[in-house]
Parts: structure tokens; sequence; C-alpha cells
């Protein structure tokens, strides 16, 4: 029996995709030729490329709307420093929530001055910022949406005149949002698309060529998108299962249909942290908490050892939390069945009984 996956990423993908995938790894379109022995100039990937591309456009509504996606290569670490190197002239506004908006805030530095708006890192990042100002006369905003190690959650984004640049590396197709308000997405696809390896990239193009800089062409956005997201050797089997995800995300209605469930899963999982008094939540304010990432610990005097084992023998993975952070993360990306939440809260019910 496949156990139930909770891990941060990579991490767990639909059933019905993996055998898809697997398939085609053996004989793909009955060429009798193996998806990742084919040439990615071949019209059958190129129909794939052009598949995922659409999908993605069409599943944040923004299909014919001035964006273009792209699937690159390098995760969203290399986005972190693409996004500077399109974007910035010469000051960038950046909201630092986490471990991985404060490399996007490193990178950023190398080209200009970095405003840091806000910041929760002083208490250890278990809260989002609100009320700050975002400089006029910022080339952009930076934010990351959802924080998979501590496990928060953006619910508001800003309102500015910069363009807004969102890292939703860890949530994006998860939640209905107006992604209208996004000049610039990225997020890599090993939590809610596919495997690790390509990262998807949504760019309005209106607001590339503005730098006076010379662009490396792998890091120039321009480049990708006027060879179709095939400038280089594109990560034929993690597009392909990206592709395959997206249509399996209309088989569940679509972005909105995927938000009920992860209401449920995190309604469900969160109610019994709140109940039970051996668990605390980590997250100070619990209008930031997470849907993809639960993130907790057990209160004083609670038996980890007995706990620890309890999951474990349900058959649970991926549960522990990270090494910052300590204690436990329950991740709920979209694949990750309801059931699975609901063997994670009996255990707990099961461990308070015994406690």
């Amino acid at each position: 029996m496949k156990k139930h996956n909770f891990s941060a990423g990579p991490c767990v993908l639909p059933q019905s995709v993996l055998r898809q995938a697997s398939e085609a790894v053996l004989n793909f379109n009955e060429l009798d030729l193996s998806l990742i022995e084919i040439s990615h100039r071949s019209k059958e990937f190129v129909a794939v490329m052009e598949e995922a591309r659409t999908l993605a456009l069409q599943h944040l509504g923004l299909e014919g709307k001035g964006y273009q996606a792209l699937y690159l290569q390098g995760g969203a670490s290399t986005e972190f420093l693409m996004v500077a190197y399109n974007l910035m002239k010469s000051k960038a506004a950046y909201l630092n929530t986490g471990t991985w908006s404060s490399k996007a805030i490193k990178e950023a530095a190398i080209f200009g001055e970095v405003a840091e708006v806000a910041s929760s890192k002083h208490q250890n990042f278990n809260y989002i910022p609100k009320g700050y100002d975002i400089p006029a006369d910022a080339d952009y905003f930076h934010c990351t949406s959802n924080n998979t190690i501590f496990g928060t959650q953006i619910k508001e984004f800003p309102k500015t005149d910069a363009p807004l640049v969102c890292d939703m590396s860890s949530d994006i197709f998860s939640r209905q949002l107006d992604f209208e308000q996004f000049d610039l997405i990225y997020a890599g696809a090993q939590k809610n698309m596919g495997p690790a390896g390509t990262t998807l990239v949504i760019v309005k193009e209106d607001i590339l060529g503005q730098v006076d800089r010379k662009i490396p062409s792998m890091l120039d956005y321009q480049v990708h998108i006027g060879k179709d997201s095939m400038f280089n050797t594109p990560s034929v089997f993690a597009v392909y299962v990206s592709m395959l995800t997206l249509r399996w995300l209309n088989e569940q209605g679509g972005i909105a249909g995927m938000e009920k469930i992860n209401q449920y899963k995190a309604d469900l999982l969160y109610k019994e942290i709140d109940r039970n008094p051996l668990f605390q939540g980590f997250v100070q304010n619990k209008e930031d908490r997470s849907l993809m990432n639960a993130t907790f610990n057990l209160a004083e005097g609670a038996n980890k050892e007995m706990f620890d084992s309890m999951w474990q023998e349900a058959g649970i993975n991926g549960l522990n939390g990270h090494r910052s952070v300590g204690g436990y993360r329950a991740s709920m990306y979209n694949a990750l069945e309801p059931a699975s939440v609901a063997v994670l809260v009996d255990v707990m019910k099961e461990f308070e009984r015994k406690s």
C-alpha cells in the first residue's frame, strides 16, 4: 500500500499521472520509443510543450492577456537571479517572509538596491507582515506567496504601481486568486505540478526589455519567449508530467475545485491541532496559516518517541519539520488525498488517548 506522503517536496503526485508517466517512459504515444529518448524537437514533444504552456495560462485565467508561459531549468533559485537580471534598473522592493525570500533578496542585491519593506525574521518567520509601504521608485515588488518551511501564506497581496513578482513555488494552482494582479510568477514544479527539473514562469511581456544591461541568453526571458521555451533542451520528463498534472487539475474542477479540497484538508488538520492539548501550532496568527504546509510542535512533556512511532506505523511519510523549525510539517499539496489527512488526524487523536 502506498504511504501517506506529507513530504514538502519533491512531493506527492496523482496516481493516475504517475501511471501515465511510467507508461510514457517505456513507450510514448505508441512510438515504440521512450519519452526520454525522443528528440525534444520532434513534433510529439513540441505538442507536449505547447499544451503544458497553454494549460498553465488557461488555469490561471491569463490566456490571451499578454502573458507568456515558460518551462525553464534551475529551479526557483535561478529565478531569484533572473528576476533581478531582467527587471531591476536600480532598486527593487522585497517582502521577507522566510528562507526563500531571504535567498531571493541576496541575489537581487547583486544588481542594485534592495528595499526590504518588512520582515518577520525577528520571530523566526512565524507570521506574515502587513501594513508596510512599497517605495514609489521601486522597479518591482517581490514576495513569496507560501512559505514551506514555516507554514505561512499570504492571503491578501498589496496594491502597488510597481510590477508585482511572486514566487509561488509551493502553492501555485492550489487556490483562486486574481492572477492578473501579478506581472511575473515563478514556481518550481516539484510541489503541485511534477518532478523536480523544470520551473514554470508566467510573465507579462510588456514588463521586459526595460533594463540597459546585457543579459546572458540563458537568463533572458525574451530569448526563451522567442524560442517558445525551447531555446535549449528542456527537461522533457518534468514538462510532460507537469502537462499531465494540469490535465488532472481540469478533472478536479480546475483551481476552484482544487481550492475546496485543499481548504477541507487544511481545516481538518488545523482543527485537531487546535483541539488536541498535546499539540501546538507554529504560526502566530491563524489567518496566516498555510493551506499547503501545516507546521506544529508537541506540547511540553508530550512523548515524542511514542508519537513518531505511531505515525510511522500508520504509513505516514515526510512529517518531520524542517531543521530550522523542528517539530512537524504536514505538506498537503494538491495530490494529497483527504483520506491521508484523516489518517494523520486519527493518529493524533489516538496519541492523546494513549498519553
